[in-house]
């Protein structure tokens, strides 16, 4: 790479901070579970209370020391540690403790590497990883001097440091302009989609909530889905059929995290993308996580940074089947809008409950009544039929059809003015009370 540092390695201790200021405070269960994702050997965990960290290495000097021994004891190739480090600290301690050392946000952009799959994908975490790189290049290089003097070699020249670092800029500006592209054709996907009308429903959600095996059980798609943080990275969208709706897009995304780190929100700008522009949210939310609530709370949170906070949302209380006495049920507000639903998405306990809950949400101005055809509107009435909106037929003592439909009013608009009708006027004239 662009820079010299300790090898390699996957034997870890674990550094986490046991801060006094909310703010800062970070789960130590979840930090275990990040270390797992990324393929850690953990030999080590170690618990450090401080309310305040030092400048120079993050924890004490004496702490330092105690580490020290503790990595040459376990042999440990890599410490990692639960906290954002300056590039300063992290080099001083590397320094001391002798092996490579790793902070939350270098982790979790690890962990994104491994899981990327697309080419966009790709591109995302190495502009992510180049930034967060672009800071920590000065390492024990034996030929930063500026290069010497000679024929052909005179001149001010540039350390290798330097080169380095124009050879990040010129990449990192290479990767915008492809993301540019992708952001583009995006947007242009998103366009059809309204030209065409199609809703498009966005899950959301923590790591680990359980959207991937949701997507998996509502679109019969295959998507990997697993018990690990950031199982998914790369979105998925899948076309849906639902009741008195119809053709939905369903898009799944990559799961949040306490601290996700700006890099990340930034590189991966377009994926979330589908999120801020979808007609309806679906927050899934692990009901079995003891700290479901604080879970909540940082969704809501990057989605306010993304511009999403806005978009009507559905929350999904999923994995049901490990609570005792908690079934699957739509909750609902004084208005009577559902508001939450709690399903098992394993078991696939629920799900006809959420659709239930999305097509009302979705179908909030919805035609239903009953349309009197004459002969003269037969096309019209095979197109009802074709477009699923007819529940029941009859006839009248004339002989015209009597069509109880459901549809959406949009959809129904379509049709006539296919056959040259005013909607308005038609309806007025041919719907039985």
């Amino acid at each position: 790479m662009f820079f010299e540092r300790h090898g390699g390695g996957e034997r870890a201790i674990l550094l986490h901070l046991d801060s006094q200021d909310p703010a800062a405070r970070e789960d130590p269960h979840e930090f275990q579970e990040l270390a797992r994702s990324a393929g850690a050997d953990v030999v080590g965990f170690v618990n450090i209370g401080r309310y305040q960290p030092t400048a120079k290495f993050l924890i004490g000097s004496g702490k330092v020391e105690e580490l020290r021994d503790l990595v040459k004891l376990d042999e440990a190739e890599l410490v990692i540690v639960n906290h954002t480090l300056t590039p300063s600290q992290e080099r001083n301690l590397e320094r001391e403790l002798e092996c490579r050392v790793l902070d939350r946000t270098g982790l979790i952009l690890d962990i994104f590497a491994q899981r990327a799959r697309t080419h966009e994908g790709k591109l995302q975490v190495e502009l992510a990883q180049l930034e967060h790189m672009s800071t920590r290049l000065v390492r024990g290089w034996t030929h930063l001097e500026r290069q010497k003097g000679g024929i052909g070699l005179r001149g001010p020249g540039e350390t290798q440091l330097e080169t380095d670092r124009r050879l990040l800029r010129v990449r990192i500006r290479q990767i915008k302009q492809r993301l540019e592209k992708v952001r583009s054709q995006r947007e242009q996907a998103r366009r059809g989609r309204r030209r065409a009308d199609i809703p498009l429903i966005s899950l959301v959600g923590y790591t680990n909530a359980g959207k991937s095996t949701l997507f998996n059980t509502l679109t019969e798609a295959n998507v990997y889905a697993a018990n690990q943080l950031f199982a998914t990275l790369d979105p998925t969208l899948r076309r849906l059929q639902l009741d008195d709706v119809g053709s939905v897009v369903l898009a799944d995304t990559v799961g949040f995290i306490r601290h996700l780190p700006h890099k990340l929100v930034e590189s991966f700008r377009a994926t979330l993308e589908e999120s801020s522009n979808a007609d309806l949210l679906l927050h899934v939310i692990d009901a079995h996580e003891p700290e479901r609530d604080e879970q909540v709370e940082q969704v809501l949170a990057v989605l306010e940074e993304i511009g999403a906070r806005h978009i009507p949302m559905l929350e999904i209380y999923n994995k049901t089947d490990l609570l005792e006495g908690i079934g699957p049920r739509i909750q609902r507000n004084t208005d009577g809008r559902p508001v939450r639903v709690w399903i098992s998405a394993r078991d696939g306990m629920g799900l006809d409950l959420l659709r239930q809950a999305i097509a009302e949400l979705l179908s909030e101005d919805l035609f239903s009544g009953i349309l009197c055809l004459s002969q003269r509107f037969a096309r019209l009435r095979a197109q009802l039929f074709s477009a699923g909106a007819v529940r029941k037929e009859s006839h009248d003592e004339q002989g015209d059809s009597l069509l109880e439909i459901r549809l959406p009013r949009i959809e129904l608009e379509k049709l006539l003015s296919r056959e040259g009708l005013q909607s308005d006027e038609f309806l007025e004239q041919n719907t039985l009370q």
